[in-house]
């Protein structure tokens, strides 16, 4: 027993060293909007680093230095790949030349809105082929609580080596916000936590390399509870300012002018504001974790799913709106328009479009026989995605006046800032804004309604 802590010992202090010195080979499971941001800092603080993707084309693209992901350029991967600091493969052999192994794969719900662990669970046992001694796995997928020491641990253990010991595993919850000018990888503080001291030592030296400050949390329960948490507030909050803004819509009441006012007040408030729904890889989706993991322990989450049901039905709100308008304004009904929806992306300035309201504004228009077209500059052509697939293939309008013209109403559901609202003002017949894009233009029409 003494040996064999002498030897955990001098393992732990064996990885740590290739930490310090820059000497660990980092892998990045998933090249997505998480995984190769978050690939591209390792590689920029001086790490090899290898990124894995089960997507041929996506490796092919990022070994020609091309970037799908607008976090990271093209430019700066080519520097990383000329430096020998980055590469991307296919092949889940060279998870053994890492010292490093970060997971960066979906969460989504099933269709019952349970977790679906499916990448998680599968990526482990992927793992589990190649683990050696002295690793560290990191999680970083959002999760609910408890997942990387019930679900991920005992995957990894089933081969004899041991957590702790033999190798090291930790939970680090991704925190992208894709368009934020002001915050990036690198930036936004790291929360992190390992399963015993050895892994969040480790884990804390490996990030505090590579961002800026890291936050270090008892367990890695603890740091899954962080971005649930992080995630419900945010989701709780529109939720609250969508219904207020169904009520003051009845009212007469600008909830825009409301909400802005009331963030006067230096003190006790926050900014939250409404929209056509919830969209993202995240508020839409954890929450929900929480509340299948609550089930376990008896409990109910009677606030997060009341939230929940606020923020889905926000998409038959603007509909329900649009079919008014249309009939008070040019005496039409929804199934005979034509119907321009602006913004197919979930939020302003990026190209996301997973859990977009506007997929939803597109179904239920053409659920009800409405002629539909969409602009997004950052969206030219709609991709396959599982709940949407009918839409895949369609191709973004270009906007000029004649073509808006041709549009009954238009829709704005993302207030992209590279979207020419004077000539969207000045063409269309009317306009739902949902975002409250023209009025924070100043622009003021009969024709423009906020909804």
């Amino acid at each position: 027993m003494k040996n064999h802590d002498r030897n955990s010992t001098g393992l732990f202090h064996k990885v740590a060293e290739k930490i310090r010195n820059l000497e660990a080979v980092a892998g990045v499971i998933g090249l997505g909007y998480v995984g190769l941001p978050l690939a591209a800092a390792m590689a920029r603080s001086g790490f090899r680093t290898i990124g894995f993707d089960i997507d041929a084309d996506k490796v092919s693209r990022l070994n020609k230095a091309e970037s799908y992901i607008d976090a990271v350029t093209s430019e700066q991967l080519s520097d990383y790949i000329r430096k020998n600091l980055f590469r991307a493969t296919c092949d889940s052999a060279e998870l053994a030349d890492c010292d490093v192994i970060i997971i960066c794969v979906p969460t989504p719900l099933s269709k019952q809105r349970e977790p679906d662990l499916s990448y998680i669970v599968l990526t482990a046992r992927m793992i589990a082929k190649y683990l050696r001694e002295g690793q560290l796995i990191v999680l970083e997928s959002t999760t609910y609580p408890g997942t990387t020491e019930e679900v991920v641990k005992p995957i990894l253990e089933e081969g004899g080596l041991l957590s702790g010991s033999d190798f090291y595993l930790a939970f680090s919850p991704e925190r992208e916000d894709p368009g934020n000018a002001h915050f990036g990888t690198t930036t936004i503080p790291k929360v992190v936590a390992g399963d015993g001291p050895n892994a969040s030592a480790l884990a804390e030296a490996f990030y505090g390399a590579v961002v800026e400050r890291v936050v270090m949390v008892s367990s890695p329960s603890t740091a899954e509870a962080v971005k649930i948490t992080e995630n419900i507030f945010r989701a709780v909050n529109i939720a609250l300012v969508n219904e207020l803004k169904v009520i003051y819509d009845a009212m007469g009441i600008d909830v825009w002018e409301v909400i802005d006012a009331a963030a006067s007040k230096p003190f006790g408030y926050m900014p939250f504001y409404p929209g056509p729904g919830l969209g993202g890889h995240c508020i839409p989706i954890d929450p929900f974790y929480l509340t299948w993991k609550s089930r376990e322990y008896g409990l109910s989450t009677r606030f997060i799913e009341l939230a929940g049901e606020i923020n889905l039905a926000m998409p038959q709100y603007v509909i329900a709106s649009l079919e008014r308008a249309l009939d008070e304004h040019l005496s039409k009904s929804l199934g005979s328009a034509k119907v321009l929806i602006v913004g197919l992306a979930y939020k302003k300035n990026v190209s996301d479009i997973r859990e977009s309201p506007s997929l939803a504004l597109l179904k239920l228009m053409d659920q009800r026989g409405t002629s539909i077209g969409y602009f997004d500059p950052y969206v030219p052509k709609v991709p396959i995605t599982r709940d949407h697939a009918a839409l895949a293939g369609q191709h973004s309008i270009k906007l000029t006046p004649e073509l808006v013209e041709t549009y009954d109403a238009v829709i704005i559901a993302t207030d992209h800032d590279n979207v020419d609202y004077d000539l969207l003002q000045r063409h269309s017949k009317l306009i739902l804004d949902t975002r409250n894009a023209f009025g924070k233009r100043g622009y003021k029409s009969e024709k423009i309604i906020k909804t």
